[in-house]
C-alpha cells in the first residue's frame, strides 16, 4: 500500500492507496487511522482502494489542532479532498464514525455515492459511548493523567473492542504512538469534537439513494450494539451480514466479511453497468456470480 499526502485547501491530507478500478473511499474511526484496513484492502478485488485518513488523526493529529474535527465537518473535508482527486464517483466505506462520515457525505452529494458500506458504524442515537462521555465530561483531569496510565486505559479498550487478545495487541501497535507523542489530550479533543447532531436528519435522505448498500456487524459489540446494524439494513433495505462473534473492530478482525461486502456491492455495479446480461443479473441476485466477476 503507498502512502500519499497532499496539501487540500491548507490541510494537509494522508492517505493509503492500493489497485485499480472504481475507487473504494475507507474512512475510519475512533481511535484508528487508515491502518484500519491494512488487511481489508489486499481482499478487495477490482477497487482503487484509498484508505483516507480523518483530519486529526493518526499522523494527523496536529492538522486538527484548532480545526473543527466533528464527524460533519470531516465530511467536508472528504469532499473536498474528493475533489481535489478528482473523484466523482466512489464507493464509500466507513466503520465506526468514518461511517458516520460516508453517510453525511453521501447525503449530501448523492452523486458521489455509487455504493455504501457500513461496518459496526454510528447513527441514530447510538454514539457517542460511554467512554467518549467520560472522556469529555472529565476532559481537562483526563488531560493531566500520566502517558503509563493513559496507555493501560487505551489498551484495555482494545481489548474490549476485540475478539482475541493478538488482535488487540497488533492494533495497540498500529494506534498507540501516534497517542504515546501526544498524550491523553488528543484523545480528549477527538472525544469533546463529537456531536450526536450531526447524524441526526441522515438516514432519511440516504433513503433516497439509487446505490447498492451493506451493513456488516460485530454482533457482540459492546459500544455499537448490533441491534443498530439491523436498524441500519432496514432503514436502508440493505443486505445485512453479522459476525456471531464478532465486536467492534470488525475490519480487523474479520477483514474477509467485510472485503466480500465491498466485492459484492463492486460486483452489483459491474453488472448494473450491462443491463443487457439479465441472466447474470438473475445470476447475482441468487448469490450464485462470484465476488470477483
Amino acid at each position: 500500500m503507498r502512502r500519499q499526502h497532499r496539501d487540500v485547501n491548507g490541510v494537509w491530507m494522508h492517505w493509503r492507496e492500493s489497485g485499480w478500478g472504481l475507487p473504494v473511499i475507507l474512512v475510519h474511526g475512533l481511535p484508528t487511522s487508515p491502518a484500519l484496513w491494512r488487511h481489508v484492502m489486499p481482499r478487495i478485488a477490482g477497487g482503487r482502494c484509498l484508505a483516507w485518513e480523518m483530519v486529526g488523526y493518526g499522523s494527523s493529529i496536529l492538522q486538527g489542532s484548532r480545526r473543527d474535527i466533528s464527524v460533519a465537518q470531516q465530511a467536508t473535508y472528504l469532499l473536498q479532498w474528493l475533489e481535489a482527486l478528482r473523484i466523482d464517483r466512489a464507493v464509500l466505506v466507513g466503520h465506526d464514525l468514518g461511517g458516520g462520515v460516508v453517510q453525511i457525505a453521501a447525503a449530501r452529494q448523492p452523486e458521489v455515492c455509487a455504493g455504501l458500506v457500513l461496518v459496526n458504524s454510528i447513527g441514530y442515537d447510538a454514539w457517542p459511548g460511554l467512554a467518549v462521555k467520560l472522556c469529555r465530561w472529565l476532559g481537562p483531569l483526563i488531560q493531566r493523567v500520566p502517558n503509563w496510565i493513559f496507555r493501560f486505559a487505551f489498551r484495555q479498550f482494545l481489548r474490549l473492542a476485540h475478539t482475541s487478545r493478538a488482535d488487540a495487541l497488533e492494533a495497540m501497535a498500529q494506534y498507540w504512538p501516534h497517542y504515546a507523542v501526544y498524550g491523553p489530550g488528543a484523545f480528549v479533543q477527538q472525544a469533546c469534537a463529537l456531536d450526536l447532531r450531526d447524524t441526526r436528519h441522515v438516514i432519511a435522505r440516504l433513503q433516497r439513494l439509487n446505490s447498492p448498500m451493506r451493513v456488516v456487524w460485530g454482533a457482540k459489540d459492546r459500544f455499537l450494539p448490533v441491534e443498530y446494524g439491523f436498524r441500519f439494513a432496514r432503514d436502508l433495505d440493505a443486505t445485512f451480514q453479522y459476525i456471531f462473534k464478532g465486536r467492534h473492530f470488525t475490519p480487523e478482525d474479520n477483514p474477509q466479511v467485510v472485503a466480500e461486502a465491498v466485492n459484492d456491492v463492486l460486483a452489483q455495479l459491474r453488472i448494473g453497468e450491462y443491463p443487457q446480461h439479465e441472466e447474470l443479473q438473475r445470476r447475482w441476485v441468487n448469490n450464485k456470480v462470484p465476488a470477483s466477476l
